[in-house]
């Protein structure tokens, strides 16, 4: 595993939720399992799976695969890896950049147009998902593949996928951070932009269930944050607000926010009315432990002038249109 370095360090309570739910995903994993493929080289790393894919039978049934990081084609050994990388065109994903800050980018790639492409990562992605489906049937999706460039190209840090068109509003379908940069706030990141192009539709966004179980913990550690954060720069003795003023604010679907409102202990029932409540002493004592923002040292006595922490992705950099097709 990975020491957190990267662009979000999360909290000491984060990394022992992480570990716990990693280790029980480990539990879960068919060792023994013929004919699967057990680890994969991509890029610099060499990568233990997690769970079987379903890879070609000529290839499902070697113990290791050699992928390419950029086009994403797989191999089955090294020499044929080198001979392709020496032939291979890409160096970032096969889409437009819509996202770019520092050496972070996010690439929108359409799962019609560059099909193959999309299969190979939703193979990849199934090593690691446990509930994943999909596989081969992709030009209904759209993908966005997040990189971090350096001088050798673009490399892939994780992605999510959403329908095109979604009755019910998910805003993502299939969400991964690879196993390399995983507890480095790269997963976050991910769900920060879903709901940021959410937001750019004037929707209110909601992943697709079920989650993974690592999925559950990062989407609810986000959830708890942001509404946490929204909730703290409310001036309590001058503006009320409501459940509905958080899925606006938030761009979260009101299942959602309740849901986490519930995990918070934040919602009460009275005259059998749902009424929020808010706890500032509690409130404050959490966001402390959390890490998530910078408290002035002023009396709790007084309303909460706090400096939240500022987005992980900034919406000023992205370049980016709904989709309109069919």
């Amino acid at each position: 595993m990975v020491t957190p370095s990267g662009p979000f360090r999360p909290s000491q309570e984060d990394l022992i939720l992480f570990r716990k739910v990693y280790d029980n995903e480990k539990k879960r994993i068919p060792q023994d399992l013929p004919g699967r493929v057990k680890e994969i080289e991509f890029g610099k790393f060499r990568i233990e799976t997690w769970f079987s894919s379903p890879y070609p039978e000529e290839y499902a049934r070697l113990p290791k695969l050699y992928l390419c990081e950029f086009c994403l084609r797989y191999m089955k050994s090294r020499p044929v890896l080198q001979n392709h990388m020496r032939k291979c065109e890409l160096s970032h994903p096969p889409g437009d950049e819509i996202y770019r800050k520092d050496t972070s980018s996010i690439f929108e790639v359409d799962g019609k147009k560059n099909k193959v492409y999309c299969q190979n990562l939703c193979l990849i992605a199934k090593l690691f998902l446990d509930h994943k489906t999909l596989y081969y049937d992709v030009e209904p999706f759209l993908f966005y593949v997040m990189t971090t460039y350096d001088a050798y190209g673009h490399h892939m840090v994780g992605y999510f996928s959403k329908e095109k068109s979604s009755f019910l509003n998910y805003n993502v379908s299939c969400i991964l951070t690879l196993p390399q940069y995983q507890r480095q706030g790269y997963g976050k990141m991910l769900i920060e932009f879903s709901y940021l192009l959410s937001r750019k539709e004037n929707r209110l966004g909601t992943p697709e269930k079920p989650l993974s179980d690592l999925g559950s913990l990062s989407y609810m550690s986000y959830w708890r944050t942001s509404i946490l954060n929204f909730i703290a720069k409310r001036d309590f003795e001058k503006e009320s607000f409501s459940i509905q003023d958080i899925c606006e604010g938030t761009g979260f679907a009101s299942q959602d926010v309740v849901s986490t409102l519930q995990d918070l202990n934040m919602l009460t029932v009275r005259d059998s009315v749902l009424v929020l409540t808010v706890d500032r002493v509690a409130l404050q004592d959490y966001i402390e432990r959390r890490q998530v923002v910078a408290l002035l040292k002023l009396s709790l006595t007084k309303s909460l002038p706090i400096t939240c922490q500022e987005p992980l992705i900034d919406p000023k950099r992205l370049r980016w249109a709904p989709f309109v097709g069919t």
